[in-house]
């Protein structure tokens, strides 16, 4: 039963962390995400909240155990299935709304590479943000490297430099931002296909990404799911224990 217990306390502290590193996060895909979705700030802040009151119930969960509080496993009970439902409600939002995310995100990245400015330090985390995707992703633009033809800076410059973040080559990586110059002299107008960089857009790569460890989400909800259904279940059995004991035993005064 405390080990249980104890696991929700861990549960809670975990699902506290991960809300906070969403907020905190200035230097991965997350930064662009909150960019294009203020609800996932929401969402972060919802998780905090969550991870809180999972802390919480834990506790409380522990102390109605400890002393037979029907009150408290009752309450216990109540949070674990509202969280639940909740968690489930979330799920299906995400699920159905997918598409229109995936638009706004659309937009919003190709607006940043439009205004990509390496000299704009208001926007230096979202910058360092997409870097950071483009280069550990091994990706260019959002649907192609084309879409960086559309950047103010390198159109001003006939298209002879590129993001060094999109590059192939190792010595362009070691700056990871920025903007790097075509070696080669090019007549006239160079184009992106003149440009050292992958050829793979960013989108595909983090829909790759999201395919290569849908299986790893799946497992962690799917135990956490787990793990709240085994509290639900244990507090009801403490509650029907304690209801149901045996006062006959009890010596008459």
């Amino acid at each position: 039963v405390y080990i249980l217990f104890l696991l929700f306390q861990i549960l809670g502290a975990a699902i506290l962390g991960f809300g906070i590193w969403i907020l905190a996060d200035k230097t991965s895909f997350i930064a662009v995400l909150q960019m294009s979705s203020p609800s996932l700030k929401t969402g972060a802040y919802i998780l905090i909240g969550v991870g809180a009151l999972t802390m919480l119930m834990g506790f409380l969960g522990c102390l109605g155990a400890v002393n037979e509080i029907r009150c408290l496993l009752g309450l216990y009970f109540s949070c674990l299935m509202i969280i639940l439902l909740a968690q489930i409600a979330a799920a299906l939002v995400i699920y159905f709304q997918k598409e229109n995310l995936k638009g706004e995100l659309s937009k919003e990245v190709i607006k940043l590479i439009e205004d990509y400015d390496p000299a704009d330090e208001d926007r230096r985390n979202l910058r360092d943000a997409w870097d950071y995707v483009q280069a550990q992703i091994a990706c260019c633009g959002w649907t192609g490297a084309k879409e960086w033809e559309n950047n103010e800076i390198i159109r001003n410059k006939n298209n002879t430099e590129y993001p060094c973040s999109c590059s192939n080559r190792s010595k362009d990586l070691v700056e990871g931002r920025g903007f790097c110059n075509l070696e080669e002299p090019v007549n006239g107008t160079a184009t992106y296909a003149d440009w050292p960089v992958h050829e793979q857009g960013c989108m595909d790569g983090v829909e790759q990404w999201l395919k290569d460890n849908l299986g790893i989400i799946l497992g962690v909800c799917t135990g956490v799911a787990v793990i709240e259904l085994l509290g639900m279940i244990l507090s009801i059995s403490l509650c029907k224990n304690i209801h149901s004991e045996d006062y006959t035993k009890v010596p008459k005064s």
